[in-house]
């Protein structure tokens, strides 16, 4: 019997690989662990020196502690990519013959009639799918969109919408700035690229804005005639393959991820719910692409009993004291054992080597410290009946059904007295990097994508283009700074609260004789 293999390298893995799961088939476990850390991301964040400034003399509370200015990571980025910032003029000139030519094509379009309006996509459609280039369809596609728009949602694109629009079909990442509109601008790309039949998803963060996109911005490409479906977390099979063949696509970033890990561990050509990739659009993309990659989406099915090991070690854990029996690593979420953590747990258990490959006490007592220290109830998690349920930290909602993988599920069931339930053997996972490198034509939109294009250009080879705002900018933007902080005996929040409220004592002036 062959067990479909964990994806773990970060080569891109075949979407369609020859399986037999027959006795794993059946009853799989979701679970989306934020512990578990790929070393070879690659993402190369920046750090900021925090010495080597000179001390400010006369100063006085916190100010004193000030070493010198460090100019944050948004300040560095924003001297980079323009002199006061880009403001998108650049983008506006380059694409200044295409709005040209939508706009020239207006008068035309608008007295068309709507059904007269649907024979334009037909017309579009039929010379897509007979070799003419998407880049040549480009001017009458989004004129025709954006006369649908108006007639269906009461609102005109304007001149920068078509321009993000045409940012998005290029495959490269759009940053718009907050109420410029880019919900109403992900449809002409989509628009234009579904033309082709091959299909066409737009990528949201929760189920909310998926089902809210669909109904709302969907109604213009459903009025040309295409078909608009939508995946929700609830539905069946059935549901979903009939939603996935649709034109253009809404779903969530996690959904679409573990459909296409179900897809790779179905046992025949009708379990499948998805079609070949074709083109991606991705709301909030800094969110997904670089916020949420390091979270893997893993599919697990059920392994050998649990054992009462778990309430051991989660006793061991609450007698263990942070710094002197262990370490921990917050922003990793991970833990290590110290020296003297080794030895006194040794010594409870009455054994030689806890990596002895017989009892493996180890795992058992790291995730115990780690469902001490790093998963905390009413914030990683809460307790619904007598089952730990996750609470997702990008989103807040309650992922029913979900459980953290390698036994550190267990282990909170065992710190909160639980019953233990099942445990759990990794049959799939991925990490949002590798799924997504795995469209033929990615795109994204944020309002905040500049001070991230490095990784973006270094990860995914996607060039981040700042659109213009449609009307001038009164707001004026400056740049965060930071301060690194001089080491002191205590924490600065500890000293924060120490000289909070305390009044300056004013020096008395010496009477002149």
């Amino acid at each position: 019997m062959a067990i479909a293999q964990p994806f773990e390298s970060t080569s891109v893995v075949h979407r369609r690989p020859s399986l037999s799961t027959s006795a794993l088939s059946s009853n799989f476990i979701l679970s989306r662990s934020s512990t578990w850390l790929r070393a070879d991301f690659g993402i190369n964040s920046l750090k900021l020196s925090a010495g080597g400034g000179r001390r400010r003399e006369g100063t006085r509370g916190l100010r004193r502690l000030c070493v010198g200015p460090r100019a944050a990571l948004g300040g560095i980025l924003g001297g980079i990519f323009g002199k006061d910032g880009d403001t998108g003029e650049s983008t506006r000139q380059m694409y200044s013959g295409n709005v040209a030519l939508i706009n020239k094509m207006e008068p035309e379009i608008s007295t068309l009639s709507d059904s007269q309006l649907r024979e334009r996509t037909s017309a579009l459609q039929e010379r897509a799918r007979n070799g003419d280039s998407l880049d040549s369809l480009l001017p009458e596609a989004f004129a025709v969109v954006r006369e649908a728009s108006r007639r269906v949602l009461g609102l005109r694109p304007f001149d920068v919408q078509l321009i993000g629009g045409m940012v998005l079909h290029k495959g490269e990442i759009a940053e718009m700035k907050t109420g410029e509109g880019k919900t109403l601008v992900a449809i002409l790309p989509a628009f234009l690229n579904a033309l082709a039949g091959k299909g066409v998803h737009v990528v949201t963060v929760n189920d909310y804005l998926a089902r809210r996109d669909c109904e709302w911005v969907g109604q213009v490409p459903r009025f040309l005639g295409l078909k608009v479906g939508l995946i929700q977390q609830n539905m069946t099979s059935e549901q979903r393959r009939e939603n996935y063949l649709c034109d253009i696509t809404y779903v969530t970033n996690s959904e679409l991820g573990f459909d296409f890990l179900r897809d790779n561990l179905a046992t025949s050509v009708d379990e499948l719910v998805l079609g070949d990739f074709n083109y991606c659009v991705i709301d909030e993309v800094d969110s997904i692409l670089i916020d949420e990659a390091r979270t893997p989406l893993i599919i697990s099915g059920p392994a050998e009993r649990p054992s009462d090991r778990y309430y051991k070690a989660a006793k061991i854990a609450t007698a263990f004291e942070r710094d002197i029996h262990y370490t921990v690593d917050d922003k990793r979420k991970t833990v290590l054992l110290t020296e003297q953590g080794y030895a006194d747990a040794e010594e409870i258990l009455d054994v030689k080597d806890l990596y002895d490959p017989r009892e493996q006490w180890a795992s058992y007592i790291l995730n115990a410290i780690k469902g001490k220290e790093l998963f905390l109830k009413d914030v990683n998690y809460i307790i619904r009946g007598k089952e730990v349920l996750i609470v997702d930290e990008f989103t807040g909602r309650v992922m029913q059904g979900r459980r953290w993988s390698d036994g550190l599920h267990q282990a909170v069931e065992a710190k909160e007295g639980l019953p233990i339930q099942n445990e759990t053997v990794t049959l799939a996972s991925i990490s949002y990097q590798n799924f997504f490198l795995q469209f033929p034509k990615l795109c994204g939109m944020t309002g905040t994508a500049a001070t991230e294009s490095a990784e973006f250009e270094g990860i995914y080879k996607l060039k981040v283009t700042i659109v213009p705002t449609n009307k001038p900018m009164i707001r004026k933007v400056h740049f965060i700074r930071s301060f690194s902080m001089k080491k002191i005996d205590v924490s600065p929040c500890t000293y924060f609260c120490r000289t909070w409220g305390k009044k300056k004592k004013k020096k008395k002036k010496k009477k002149l004789l």
